[in-house]
């Protein structure tokens, strides 16, 4: 995020600190479904920065930096070879050191980096220009400093909260680098910090220690040199790997076979491949050996149930892996944010309109009077075009804070405090997990209130349950079951008329197909990358995917039970009975490949493979003559329909010597340094032919609670959810029933085709039964494609008619589609729909491509890992908690910001074009009505609290309104609060109210004689009382621009929030009025901001107007509290306590207009007694004691002797003659004055 941004990702990008502050690059090939935690991407994830501006230089100078650090990271390094016990040989190399740094500053780059992010933005270089212009000698009407100061306050507060959180950083990096590792060095081992280790040291890692670098694992305390580690910090995966040194090093275990030890690693350079890894092994003059990520052990990964380990760095500090990844996601910006500039932009071109004009006014104005010599005019054209635009300068300096100041820092503060809300809303709490919602990026928090579409991977997103259950299985063409019956627990019916036997009573008695049943259980025990783990209850199972835990844990509770593996083996128990396999070659899983294979040596010597995966890609191995694959076909089918996932479960018997021939051709791929994992898939793709068909499986997920019931209420908020799922077809339209997204009144329209033209006639079709006029509608219609078809479906030429039908139906699923097509989908409907806000929701790596895409990206933290969480804009334990976050939270966090920039824009609007008016009177000169302290200090002290009000305190509906009635969201999420047209009629009501307070205060009080010597009130005076009564006067406003919504779109509330104690009509008001107009929630926070800020005027005048003369501010208001307020109070006593006869006069035609009487003069003299009563008690009508002081301060006498009412040579009136004389002039016009203003400006 920028310099000024307030997230919630201010700690480290450290070992544990990395789940909450990194972005890790997945790349669109990371697994999903099985095998997902032991493959990673070869690319960054798709995702645009729309941060930069073509029209702001320093931005595209910004964005020219990041593309070239981009592409000087991107850039492949070149090999490096790494010697053992060769630290001179190693030096020469210049490696990177191991100190890392996440920090944003340096002691000596925080003041250039800080300013240079500040004056980024288009306010504060607009702010930087107007101070360069005040330092202008006969420029600036407001002084020098007025700007700069409020400027320097805003800066001052962002750069307190930019050190801050860098200083978490580099505590964060101290302990980091602080971190003690035991190292190998002249024959001993030697405990140093890892800022000292260095590539070529060989290290030795303890069990529960992390590793301090990236690693080569040369041998371990276990056999075979294998080991366990933990990479959570890395993927978010929790559950083991294992990795195994290479069969030259495995046996080291002294430190005289360390000393020994001689030879080199050859491998890639750093990159940011996490699962990827390519590098050869010489020890001594042995033949080579290839090292692959089997033997890589990076930074930020744990050491788990292995004693100790010895490793060779070969990556260090900002090389290592981790750090390559640590890079940020593609900085998103908001509509709102989008519109917000966009009105900036527009004032500043009203701002210097403003300007011209008045400056065209200021020289037709002294072209009238360009024979007063003592107005000191220019003389010839050439000055007068200098002073011309000079004047120019003028009123911009002027009009300058038409544009907000601390617009921005208060947003940035606003946005973060939100995040606080939603981090700590125990209604998102899951209590099963421990894990609370997390926002990860405060800059979209409007954006969850305007959301139209809603992406979701439909296996990932909301259908993950805790423990996925093993249901079905097809076995030599027959069925099996474990458990109840499918029609007993709620699936479909399309499994009851097929026969099922339950696999126990096949394996407890003599059945015929009692070895097809065996084996097949076998090979699930076997083809897996399952990790076993010692606990006090006995052995569990850890794997990064739930499917292939589901299966292993299937086959134990039948009796095959896995009970070890090695590198080498994989051990399981038959019965009682156990059998150890050799294990030659393991082809892992891709979502590529969508499939993993196991090649290993029986105990009787036979080599098998054995290979599962989906039915797409093994169906197309099979041998030609399978005769069970018509038969599991049709099963598959079923198992579909009724909700369950399904894989294929094949064997092969491979000959000695068509393997040995396989196994070189693997070696060599194997060792290539240059697109090694391409040559390896090659390779595996030779021997994985002719596969025989043994069963398939089907493994029920369920959904997550609450589900369809969060579905519906999206729908009723009018939110389309689009499913994006590798599913099979039958699969998903399942899961789409069971979780509302189909229903039964729905047409199902499934498209389908082979090439981009007959897939654009069969949409063509279906706008044809939809209908041209029915496009532009919702339609009870939904929209089926697999990912063959949606390949077509994306062509340009196609891609329009396909987002018209799609855009036209309620329910959108695509199946069997790769991350990079869920990326490409999100990015057509961000683009192509107008007005259109995006999000993407799931919890695999396969997601993170589309949750980057979208406008707001939503990670679940599930079984498969965290890496769609890592990637996302927010976290969240379960799908239901979307509905709150975007209902309740997003809704409210709208509005909330909208009354914010509204009211920031509509306050200084009706201050400062105040000083348009003025100019109207005042020849143009740039002369300003309001002091100049008192106009820099109005946005940064008097009216900087209530912003923050109705930013995080605003409600207009509580929480349990808004979930039961999700049609609420309707308003939010069509921006009826904030669009251009809202901003401009708040500008156009900002100018009235303006317009209204100056001239009615101006003609009001033009002829008012508030000084105790007589003087009138002049141009201080006026804009004083201007500016105190700006705080506090409400005016009506004009009514609401937009029309209500449709009766359909408002339902009838009835389920209400009690009412709020301190009911406040809304629209109308001035300034801080307005902002206690506007809230709707009041609570005393709401009450100690608002009249706290009232307040705060009312203490500051009478202390800063006797600053002068012992401080040498303030000198243009001296005594001018006294005059307002003592002026204030002879009112009240006048209409109170001894109101003029005229006044009393008027009280009796009303009294007799209201009761139709004539009016009766002789109660004068009554009034006339009460009222002398009254006075000389001392009290009002109210029986409440009334004081008057009838002395003031006038100004002081430097200020001139312009203005006086009375000359100061008239000594024949008494000081009591002035004040009977006053108080008949307080009521009537007076000529004495032939200008408005009294004393010389």
């Amino acid at each position: 995020m920028s310099a000024t941004g307030f997230t919630s990702e201010a700690e480290p990008i450290l070992l544990r600190s990395a789940l909450s502050s990194t972005r890790l690059d997945y790349g669109s090939d990371a697994g999903e479904g099985l095998g997902t935690g032991e493959r990673g991407g070869k690319d960054p994830p798709p995702g645009r920065d729309k941060s930069s501006s073509p029209g702001n230089f320093l931005s595209l100078l910004r964005e020219r930096a990041r593309v070239w650090k981009k592409s000087k990271h991107s850039r492949a390094p070149p090999p490096r070879a790494i010697h053992f016990n060769d630290p001179d040989e190693n030096r020469v190399q210049r490696f990177c050191s191991n100190r890392i740094s996440t920090s944003k500053y340096s002691l000596y780059s925080f003041f250039p980096r800080f300013l240079f992010d500040q004056f980024s933005r288009y306010a504060n270089l607009f702010f930087l220009g107007v101070i360069i212009l005040q330092q202008i000698p006969g420029v600036s009407p407001t002084g020098r400093f007025t700007t700069a100061v409020p400027l320097l306050l805003v800066l001052l507060a962002t750069a307190v909260k930019e050190i801050i959180e860098d200083l978490r950083r580099h505590n964060a990096d101290s302990i980091e680098n602080g971190r003690m590792i035991d190292v190998f060095r002249l024959g001993i081992f030697q405990s140093v910090p890892w800022i000292k280790v260095v590539v070529g040291d060989i290290v030795k890692v303890r069990r529960g220690q992390f590793f301090p670098s990236d690693l080569i694992l040369l041998s371990s305390s276990e056999p075979q040199g294998i080991c366990y580690i933990e990479t959570s910090n890395l993927d978010g995966e929790t559950n083991l790997k294992i990795r195994q040194s290479c069969d030259q090093t495995a046996n080291i275990s002294k430190r005289s076979d360390l000393n020994l030890l001689r030879g080199k690693v050859e491998c890639e350079g750093p990159n940011t491949r996490l699962y990827e890894f390519s590098g050869n092994i010489t020890i001594q003059n042995d033949r080579p050996e290839p090292l692959s990520a089997n033997q890589i052990l990076l930074r930020g990964a744990q050491l788990r149930n292995t004693d100790w380990i010895y490793g060779l760095v070969i990556y260090t500090g900002h090389d290592t892996k981790l750090m390559r990844n640590s890079t940020k996601a593609p900085l998103k910006r908001s509509n709102m944010d989008h519109v917000t500039n966009r009105q900036v932009f527009l004032l500043f071109i009203v701002l210097v309109t403003l300007s011209v004009l008045s400056s065209v006014g200021s020289s037709i104005w002294n072209s009238f009077f360009e024979d007063e010599s003592y107005l000191s005019l220019p003389a010839s054209s050439g000055a007068a075009a200098g002073s011309f635009f000079l004047s120019i300068l003028t009123f911009i300096i002027l009009y300058n804070n038409l544009i907000p100041i601390s617009l921005i820092v208060t947003l940035e503060i606003v946005k973060y405090v939100q995040t606080y809300f939603i981090n700590n809303d125990l209604e998102m709490y899951d209590e099963e997990t421990d894990t609370p919602a997390l926002a990860r990026n405060s800059n979209l928090n409007e954006e969850l209130g305007q959301v139209k579409y809603i992406f979701s991977d439909q296996d990932k997103g909301h259908s993950h349950r805790t423990s996925w259950s093993f249901k079905l299985c097809s076995i030599n063409g027959h069925v099996y079951r474990i458990g109840v019956p499918p029609s007993e627990d709620g699936h479909a019916s399309s499994l009851k008329n097929i026969q099922m036997t339950p696999l126990q009573d096949v394996l407890e008695s003599r059945h015929q197909c009692r070895d097809e049943v065996m084996e097949f259980l076998k090979v699930m025990a076997i083809c897996h990358s399952v990790i076993p783990e010692q606990t006090r209850d006995g052995v569990i199972y850890r794997s990064s995917s739930p499917d292939e835990q589901a299966l292993v844990n299937a086959a134990r509770s039948l009796g095959i039970v896995f009970e070890s593996r090695t590198p080498d083996t994989i051990t399981i128990d038959v019965m009682g009975y156990k059998e150890e396999y050799k294990i030659l070659n393991l082809l892992e899983f891709s979502s590529a490949r969508k499939r993993m294979s196991v090649i290993v040596r029986k105990p009787n010597g036979t080599i098998k493979l054995f290979c599962k995966g989906a039915d797409s890609v093994i169906y197309g191995r099979l041998h030609p003559n399978d005769p069970l694959s018509k038969v599991t076909g049709n099963h598959l089918e079923r198992f579909a329909v009724s909700g369950l996932r399904t894989l294929c479960v094949t064997e092969t018997v491979l000959e000695e010597d068509v393997y040995e021939k396989w196994s070189e051709k693997y070696y060599q791929a194997s060792i290539a340094l240059e697109k090694r994992e391409e040559r390896l898939d090659q390779v595996s793709e030779e021997i994985e032919l002719n596969l025989c068909l043994l069963g398939a499986t089907a493994i029920d997920d369920k959904l997550q609670t609450d589900v369809p019931e969060s579905i519906e209420a999206l729908r009723k908020a009018n939110i389309k959810i689009w499913v994006l799922t590798g599913d099979k077809q039958e699969t998903a339209i399942t899961i789409g029933y069971a979780s509302r997204q189909l229903t039964s009144s729905m047409h199902i329209m499934i498209l389908e085709g082979h090439t981009p033209e007959e897939v654009h006639r069969n949409l063509g079709e279906f706008e044809g039964k939809i209908g041209q006029a029915n496009l532009t509608k919702k339609n009870k219609a939904a929209l089926i494609v697999d990912g063959k078809t949606l390949e077509y479906a994306l062509d340009p030429l196609v891609q329009e008619s396909f987002l018209n039908v799609a855009l036209a139906c309620r329910s959108v699923i695509c199946c069997r589609v790769s991350p990079s097509q869920k990326a490409a989908v999100v990015e057509m409907v961000k683009v192509k729909v107008k007005n259109s806000i995006t999000l993407a929701i799931g919890d695999g790596a396969n997601d993170v491509g589309m949750i980057q895409a979208a406008h707001v990206g939503v990670g679940i933290s599930g079984r498969e890992g965290l890496q769609a969480t890592l990637a996302s804009d927010y976290a969240i334990a379960q799908f239901r908690f979307l509905v709150r976050l975007l209902l309740v939270h997003g809704a409210w966090n709208y509005s909330r910001l909208s009354k914010l920039i509204l009211y920031f824009f509509y306050k200084n609007i009706t201050l400062y074009l105040i000083q348009f008016w003025f100019a109207l009177f005042s020849g143009f000169s740039g002369q300003p009505i309001f002091e100049r302290w008192t106009i820099g200090l109005y946005n940064v002290i008097f009216t900087i609290i209530p912003p923050f009000v109705l930013g995080l305190l605003d409600k207009d509906v509580s929480a349990t309104s808004r979930m039961k009635r999700p049609t609420l969201y309707i308003l939010s999420q069509c921006g009826e609060s904030f669009n251009t047209k809202v901003f401009w009629v708040w500008i156009g009501m900002a100018v009235f109210h303006s317009a209204a307070l100056f001239f009615i205060i101006f003609y009001g009080l033009s002829h008012e004689i508030p000084f105790s010597d007589g003087k009138v009130a002049g141009m201080w005076y006026i804009g004083t009382a201007i500016y105190t009564t700006l705080p506090s006067l409400p005016i009506p406003s004009p009514p609401s621009p937009y029309p209500p919504l449709p009766p359909h779109t408002l339902p009838s509330l009835s389920i209400s929030s009690p009412p709020s104690p301190y009911p406040c009509p809304r629209h109308g008001g001035h300034c801080v009025s307005e902002a206690a107009l506007e809230s709707e929630n009041w609570t005393w926070v709401t009450h100690v901001a608002i009249w706290g800020s009232i307040a705060s005027w009312f203490v500051f005048l009478p202390v800063y107007s006797h600053l002068w003369p012992g401080v040498d501010l303030g000198v243009e208001l001296f005594g001018l509290d006294t005059a307002l307020y003592s002026n204030f109070a002879w009112k009240v006593y006048i209409q109170s306590v001894n109101p003029p006869e005229l006044v009393r006069v008027k009280q009796l035609e009303k009294l007799a207009e209201g009761s139709k009487k004539p009016v009766r003069y002789e109660h004068l003299d009554e009034m006339s007694v009460q009222y002398q009563h009254k006075r000389d008690r001392g009290e009002d009508e109210e029986g409440s004691s009334v004081t008057f002081s009838g002395s003031s301060f006038g100004q002081p006498e430097s200020f001139g002797q312009r203005g006086y009412a009375f000359s100061e040579h008239d000594h024949t009136i008494n000081g009591e003659g002035k004040e009977l004389h006053k108080r008949d002039l307080i009521r009537m016009p007076s000529s004495i004055a032939n200008l408005p203003f009294g004393e010389s400006s």
